[in-house]
């Protein structure tokens, strides 16, 4: 089998087909002048959530022109498209009468849309959700304590105090389906997710540390279990806050698990009949159709898994949150 074979595309948040044009953010005036042409594409994000609507069927969405007003908002600036139009997101703090307080409205989020979004609006809104959390959780220099100012797009920000830039930061996270002798999937549960919600396991990189030495890291502290075949699949950002999530199989020839209470609640050994009855009655919930997690699963049982009944409850999983 070849690599090719072995990984998953079309992940719904590794897609985007923007030209971010890195050199040119350098450039002061690129905002600037980008908002003073009519053609230039702008998207309203408010508490995380974009207008969308339904062409054809299709989810798209919503940009508007840009307007006087926009050049006091943090305006990130996310690319250009194979036409040369201009793409940037504002962050929207003020008043606003549509507020994206319902679904009705055609706000989503990215959990909500990212799924079913074509490929250039899904990198949009992750590279959008991604920078507008960054700025919200680093406002100030980390080396000095100083107000930092965005610069470059939206993509740096800038200390008056000492001069120094900052950048987006990415933590790796690794994310795994471990199937046993019987090529039964393991699942499980973390202690703060609702009853019934189960997904594959996962954990950061930590210093100094491989990606497949994490995989076997991890499998062993959560569920008791050495690994082996830890087989590459697929990547995808995952700005939750600013995670990039890197997706693995793996199997084992053991079966007891031995699980770490702090860090896992239950964990079991599915079948995919049992875990296909498992989902369609509604015992277990799994992630998202936006995440790896769920595609990993997906991908091991040969096809969909339909959630026709749901667990109450967010889902609070590193990849699937």
């Amino acid at each position: 089998m070849s690599n090719a074979d072995e990984t998953l595309f079309d992940l719904s948040l590794a897609r985007g087909t923007l030209d971010r044009v890195g050199n040119a953010r350098r450039d002061t005036e690129l905002v600037r002048q980008a908002l003073g042409r009519s053609g230039t594409r702008v998207y309203d994000l408010v508490e995380g959530k974009v207008r969308t609507c339904r062409v054809d069927g299709l989810l798209r969405l919503v940009p508007r022109a840009p307007e006087v007003a926009d050049a006091g908002r943090l305006t990130l600036y996310l690319g250009r498209d194979d036409q040369e139009r201009d793409h940037i997101a504002v962050v929207r703090a003020d008043a606003d009468p549509e507020r994206p307080d319902a679904r009705a409205k055609g706000w989503r989020n990215l959990r909500e849309a990212g799924a079913e979004l074509g490929a250039t609006d899904a990198g949009i809104l992750t590279s959008a959700v991604a920078l507008a959390n960054w700025h919200a959780r680093h406002p100030r220099c980390p080396r000095c304590g100083a107000e930092t100012t965005p610069a470059q797009g939206g993509w740096v920000r800038f200390c008056d105090n000492d001069g120094s830039e900052h950048h987006p930061r990415t933590d790796t996270a690794v994310i795994v389906a471990v199937t046993d002798t019987q090529d039964r999937i393991l699942l499980a549960r973390g202690p703060h997710w609702p009853e019934g919600r189960m997904s594959v396991l996962a954990g950061f990189v930590e210093a100094g540390e491989s990606l497949e030495a994490a995989v076997a890291r991890e499998v062993r502290e959560e569920v008791g279990l050495t690994v082996r075949d830890v087989t590459y699949r697929g990547n995808q950002p995952w700005p939750f806050p600013a995670s990039l999530m890197v997706g693995f199989t793996a199997r084992t020839l053991e079966e007891e698990l031995v699980l770490d209470e702090r860090e896992i609640a239950e964990a079991a050994w599915f079948a995919r009949g049992e875990l296909g009855w498992s989902v369609r009655s509604g015992r277990v919930a799994l992630p998202p159709r936006v995440s790896i997690a769920r595609r990993l699963i997906e991908d091991w049982n040969g096809g969909p898994i339909e959630q026709l009944a749901e667990p109450a409850g967010p889902f609070r999983g590193r990849d699937a949150s």
